[in-house]
């Protein structure tokens, strides 16, 4: 399992084509929650080639199932304070942990900023509906933690359900499909064009750096 604060991610050079932020409010193709909202809209803008493979992984999907989007593009602020809350929350309760493994702890639920994928606009959170926006059962709700849900948030967790199993198998392979990747950590966690993405795929450099 490779996590994000593997020095190979931070490794991948970082190159932007300029591909714009589009607002997945205008796409109606599209299903978009409203959990995660912010007051600058922030939450429902991904990077073009993103949307584009939202809407082809969302083709590939069984009848009557649908992408639910929770998060999109997160602004760096907003990404530290998530990452510096979970930490200190970790360090609470470990109190006997290295600083190394406090780090790599923290780093299994969200991004350290100087690699996050979220801050580049290649990454989304969603799950799956239906088409009336009953969302499925995937084991474990969105941002699950790995300490709250002994692990269970991780995308090949044995400890969930077989329907939940089912319905991440179902997930990926349309997302997969597409050309996303996921966070193995966190099951709801997919990018494409930012230095995770790279590393796993083989990609010479990202297509999006921090926006």
């Amino acid at each position: 399992m490779i996590l994000l604060a593997d020095p190979r991610v931070a490794a991948v050079p970082s190159a932007d084509d300029g591909d714009p932020l589009v607002d997945l409010r205008d796409l109606p193709e599209l299903r978009l929650d409203s959990r995660a909202a912010d007051p600058a809209g922030a939450y429902a803008r991904v990077r073009r080639g993103v949307a584009d493979r939202l809407l082809a992984a969302q083709r590939a999907l069984p009848a009557g199932l649908r992408l639910l989007v929770v998060e999109g593009y997160r602004p760096y602020r907003a990404q530290l304070e998530i990452f510096t809350g979970y930490r200190e929350e970790l360090r609470r309760a470990h109190p006997d942990w290295s600083p190394e493994r406090l780090h790599r702890e923290t780093t299994k639920f969200v991004s350290p900023v100087e690699v996050a994928p979220h801050s580049t606009g290649g990454a989304v959170d969603l799950t799956l509906c239906t088409e009336d926006g009953v969302e499925l059962d995937l084991g474990t709700a969105v941002d699950a933690t790995p300490e709250a849900s002994a692990d269970a948030c991780f995308t090949d967790s044995p400890a969930v359900s077989a329907t939940a199993r089912r319905h991440r198998r179902i997930m990926g392979a349309a997302l997969r499909g597409a050309g996303l990747v996921n966070y193995p950590t966190e099951w709801w966690h997919w990018s494409y064009g930012d230095r995770y993405w790279a590393l796993l795929t083989g990609a010479p450099h990202t297509r999006y750096g921090p926006v």
